[in-house]
């Protein structure tokens, strides 16, 4: 289904764009001094079952070619990762000098080919000497390294680059405990290091976000968070509380710490219910005061839908439980996941919801009056090479263009959007299913355990992206 002639509500600017991160497509995990991460031992860890982060899809050997098939595709932004363990392999030692050449060439090769670079600092990869030094975002020492790692950063690559983020998807990486290297069996240690972990990542950020502000003259930064947007059961008054309470515990907190330099009232509540307060230092209220993020980068991939989870004998308030995974948790007092009904899902279980993104947006842009940017957006599928070169992804196209039209109507409404820069370019690394699990718009020749040949194909949707590009929307 092709539909011509739409209205087009998208700017002139509009930045059209794609993403990716370092640990999911670079592969040279071990090349050019590079040290390892979070990500690559907890690959390593999985590499029985699906690839790991060795290889990947080799982008640290095919960047060249990878960005000029960015600019055949018409991209005016390329939102990716720099690896802090390529920069600073043990996370607070020795700059490597190595790897800051190895972005340059790809910052210039980009900005040859007229693609804006838009760089996410920190994605997931945290270097794996600080976990062992300091059990990583626990201790006020992650927060130095990752203070000095980014003021590196903007240093070497500032004179090019004034798009930044700071963390990727802080208020979901949190949850998940292999991704900050949590792994005690206790239940309330496991979340008393996620508060303490957690607060240490938001005095990073703001760090980050006045660094970059005095660096960089017209530098420009801001968090990528994973958006939440939560329906109700039902309409009973307490199921619509826990569908607002849901999508404030997952991702509004985190950008009101950002935005107002504190805890909202009901998080602080949390905390001290759980009694896993953070250690907090005098001199950390003039750190986060007047850290001013200058647009808010949204992801967003599906819908949830809860109801009221009421405490009983055994499970005080505040406890988390996992009926799902660790990021669709609940809590006793506030919320229960269900599924809902009324959506269809991907074959890996996100509901799939275009409305929703239109919701989200159009409510973070009325309470924080910001420009937005949607960072990452996409359909993880099981896709097939044909014999004869094709992909053909129409489910892929299908969502993709819902989603542009969400984007389009939520314009339409009064947000100011600056761009989509869906999830992702090539196909990545997915950390628990693989390359089983393909997101791109072009196609990676390998298995999970066979490299094969990695060479790059373009799927249905590169050429229909590309006409998207093309036509600013107006052809979907």
């Amino acid at each position: 289904m092709h539909m011509k002639g739409t209205k087009s509500n998208f700017p002139k600017d509009f930045l059209w764009g794609a993403s990716s991160s370092a640990f999911q497509i670079e592969g040279g995990w071990d090349e050019g001094g590079k040290g390892p991460t979070v990500a690559d031992v907890n690959s390593f860890k999985r590499s029985e079952i699906q690839a790991d982060s060795k290889v990947a899809s080799d982008f640290y050997h095919h960047w060249e070619e990878d960005i000029w098939l960015m600019k055949e595709l018409g991209m005016k932004i390329y939102r990716f990762s720099i690896a802090w363990a390529r920069i600073v392999p043990d996370g607070d030692g020795e700059v490597n000098q190595e790897g800051i050449d190895f972005y340059n060439k790809v910052i210039d090769c980009l900005l040859e080919h007229g693609i804006e670079p838009f760089i996410t600092l920190y994605h997931f990869d945290l270097p794996y000497a600080l976990v062992e030094k300091y059990n990583g975002w626990e201790s006020r020492e992650c927060v130095k390294a990752f203070d000095r790692y980014a003021r590196i950063c903007f240093e070497a690559f500032g004179d090019r680059v004034t798009c930044w983020q700071v963390h990727n998807e802080q208020n979901l990486m949190v949850r998940v405990d292999e991704r900050v290297n949590i792994t005690t069996d206790d239940a309330w240690e496991a979340d008393r290091q996620r508060a303490q972990m957690d607060y240490h990542m938001f005095l990073a950020h703001a760090l980050a976000v006045k660094a970059c502000h005095s660096i960089i003259p017209n530098g420009k930064i801001g968090p990528a968070v994973s958006s939440t947007c939560t329906y109700p059961e039902t309409n009973k008054p307490e199921d619509v509380w826990a569908a607002r309470m849901n999508d404030w515990f997952k991702t509004d907190y985190c950008l009101d710490m950002h935005y107002y330099g504190r805890y909202p009232g009901y998080y602080m509540r949390y905390l001290e219910e759980r009694n896993i307060v953070p250690v907090m230092e005098p001199e950390d209220e003039e750190i986060l005061k007047g850290a001013d993020m200058d647009f808010i980068a949204v992801n967003y991939y599906r819908t949830i839908c809860v109801r009221h989870l009421p405490v009983d004998e055994t499970h005080p308030v505040g406890e988390r439980a996992y009926p799902i995974n660790e990021v669709d948790f609940d809590m006793y007092g506030y919320f229960h996941h269900i599924k809902n009904e009324n959506l269809a899902a991907s074959e890996y279980g996100a509901q799939i919801d275009p409305l929703g993104l239109r919701t989200v947006l159009n409510s973070y842009h009325q309470k924080y009056h910001l420009p937005l940017i949607i960072t990452e957006n996409g359909l993880g599928a099981a896709d097939t090479l044909t014999e004869d070169e094709k992909v053909h992804d129409e489910y892929r196209i299908s969502y993709l263009r819902a989603h542009i039209q969400a984007i389009s109507q939520a314009i339409e409404d009064g947000v100011q959007v600056m761009g989509y820069s869906p999830w992702s370019f090539i196909d990545i690394l997915s950390s628990h299913q693989g390359f089983r699990k393909r997101y791109g718009f072009v196609y990676v020749n390998r298995e999970d355990h066979d490299v094969k040949d990695l060479r790059r194909v373009k799927k249905d949707s590169y050429f229909w992206y590309k006409r998207v590009i093309e036509t600013n929307g107006e052809e979907l």
